[in-house]
């Protein structure tokens, strides 16, 4: 019987100090801190437009493929357009010299291994056009000419 009311003194100052406890930690408000990342993310879907070029009468502003970009980076982003071939359609037929270009990239002029566009701000689905403009060159190496433009995209 000592024993069982030793326990229960014992039980009663423990819960009055628990409850003396949570009620001096007890408050009327609270706050809760939220906090959320949001990664940078730019991607560019291109499209292959198929076009073929004409070497011997030249080819004005050929629609050669789109792209479109995406980059939600604030500050903006660059698009850079790059030559496989240094802007040169190469062949590799006997005696064929290489034969350059201009490509246009959304109104911006480029030649040569590469070149840049810059924006200054985040966007979505800004589709641009990529053309191409090869001089007449009536003195060709008959065969096949090619180069590879490659876009990519990067944030600021």
């Amino acid at each position: 019987m000592i024993r069982r009311i030793a326990a229960v003194v014992a039980s009663t100052v423990l819960a009055s100090s628990l409850l003396a406890a949570i009620s001096a930690s007890a408050a009327t408000s609270g706050s809760i801190k939220l906090n959320a990342t949001v990664a940078q993310t730019c991607t560019v879907a291109v499209t292959d437009a198929g076009a073929t070029l004409n070497i011997l009468s030249g080819s004005s502003n050929v629609a050669v493929g789109s792209v479109v970009e995406n980059c939600n980076d604030g500050a903006g982003y660059t698009i850079t357009v790059a030559s496989a071939n240094n802007g040169t359609l190469k062949s590799s037929a006997t005696g064929a010299q290489a034969i350059g270009y201009t490509t246009t990239y959304d109104g911006t002029n480029g030649s040569g291994a590469s070149f840049a566009v810059t924006r200054s701000g985040a966007q979505f689905n800004k589709t641009s056009n990529v053309s191409v403009t090869v001089p007449a060159n009536a003195q060709a190496i008959a065969g096949s000419y090619a180069d590879t433009l490659t876009i990519t995209i990067a944030g600021k």
